[in-house]
Formats: structure tokens, sequence, C-alpha cells
């Protein structure tokens, strides 16, 4: 259920890292070579990225796939950026909401993508919806999960949580709540990014004085990738990463 992606590094264009690599994002919406869930990513694509100056992102979305997108090339070609998150989408369920379901959502700095499904959803997020305050719910953009997600998330970071404990408590909290769902979860704020390993696969690249690269897959074969354990935070900068286990839901 989706890819995305993650970047921190030298500005380039942003097609440098989801068009121009042999496996990059546009490849794997088609022809993901990891992906445990679905097989083709079809149901909506956006990429989100930070201009030098401005610490609100900017967003391209749209419903379809990625690479029906004339449009999407000439962006990935001429935009430049040093931060950005992409992903294209395979949607839980069928729904209406177009590329308000299409990640990354965005809110003040941050940008935010779900990879997975929750188990049993709608019925099963009832009691987390419930817990929300009325008017961040009906903030939210779009009704599939990955939105709920997203405000849960948000919710924890207006709160003053750091990005990586906002994603490991929301985890937490759903996968007691929704037993069996999968929540790989991708944060940034154009400085740092923050990520969950459950249920997917995720993986990082650090090429030192160039990028930090977070992803549901690797882009090509550079033997530098490394796949993160399931179960696991990951938190990165420029120059770092960090992995740290995730604990089971207790009863």
């Amino acid at each position: 259920m989706c890819r995305h992606i993650a970047c921190l590094g030298e500005a380039e264009p942003l097609g440098e890292v989801l068009v121009t690599p042999a496996h990059g994002l546009l490849r794997q919406s088609w022809a993901p070579r990891h992906q445990r869930y679905g097989t083709v990513n079809a149901d909506g694509f956006g990429v989100g990225w930070y201009a030098e100056g401005d610490p609100a992102p900017a967003r391209y979305r749209r419903a379809g796939p990625v690479w029906a997108d004339l449009s999407f090339a000439d962006l990935a070609r001429v935009v430049r950026s040093g931060a950005l998150l992409a992903a294209v989408r395979d949607a839980t369920v069928a729904g209406a909401d177009g590329e308000a379901a299409a990640a990354p959502f965005a809110a003040d700095r941050w940008l935010f993508s779900h990879n997975g499904a929750l188990k049993g959803w709608p019925d099963s997020a009832a009691g987390l919806a419930a817990s929300l305050p009325a008017v961040e719910l009906l903030a939210m953009e779009a009704r599939c999960d990955s939105a709920l997600v997203w405000a849960l998330v948000l919710h924890r970071l207006r709160e003053g949580d750091e990005m990586g404990q906002a994603l490991a408590d929301t985890v937490t909290d759903l996968a007691a709540t929704a037993s069996g769902s999968r929540l790989n979860l991708l944060l940034t704020d154009g400085a740092s990014i923050a990520a969950t390993v459950w249920g997917d696969t995720l993986w990082y690249l650090e090429e030192p004085g160039r990028r930090t690269v977070v992803a549901s897959e690797p882009y090509d074969d550079d033997p530098r990738w490394h796949r993160v354990p399931d179960r696991t935070l990951l938190v990165a900068t420029r120059d770092d990463v960090l992995l740290t286990p995730l604990k089971e839901p207790t009863a």
C-alpha cells in the first residue's frame, strides 16, 4: 500500500531523487521491487518540498497516477530543493476524496505520509478519532485512514512532542486499537526526518556531504542502502541516522 520517500541534502532538482534513479519513485508507481501489499500505486501521488528561507512547504498533488501527469515531469525537472517528501498511493479502500487523500499531508512546517492501512477501517479507529477535538476532525483533508493517522500525529506535534515521539506514540496507540495494522509513517520539517517501520519495508541511504534518504525501498542498487528492521523508529538529519526499537503495545 503506497511507496514514499523523504530526502535531506544539497539543493537539486526534485527529479534527481524521484525520477532519474533507475528505480525511483516514478518507476515504483507501477513496478515496485519490495512492496508487500498491492502491486500498482495509481490512486494518486504527491510531492512536498521546501524553498530556501521559507519554513512552510509547497505541495503538488494529483488524484491519478504519476506516470500520466506531464506537468509533474516539468516540475520535477526545474524545481530545486534541499528537502522533500513524496509518495505514490494505492488506496486502502475506494473513496471520492481525490487528491486530498494523496500524501504528503501538510500543516505548519511539517509534511507527512502513511504507507500501510488501518485494520478494520473505519470502525477500528472510532475511539481514537473521538479523542481528537472536533475542530481537528473537521480540519481533516480527507476521509481516509491516512488522513486520520495524520490528524493524530499532528495533534501530538502541536502539543509539543518531538517528531519521533509523536510518531512512536501514535503507532503504539493505533496498534493497540487496531491490531494488525500496517503503520509505516514518514514525517519531515525540512531539517530532519522521522519514520516508523511497522508492517512494511523501509530503507535509508547516507551519502556524506550530499544527501540522506529514507524510503520505502531503494531507488537504485547502491550497496550503501540499509534496511531498517520492523518495529523501529528512525530519526535522521543530513549528518546522522538513529534507530530505536519500538515496543509492542501492552494488552
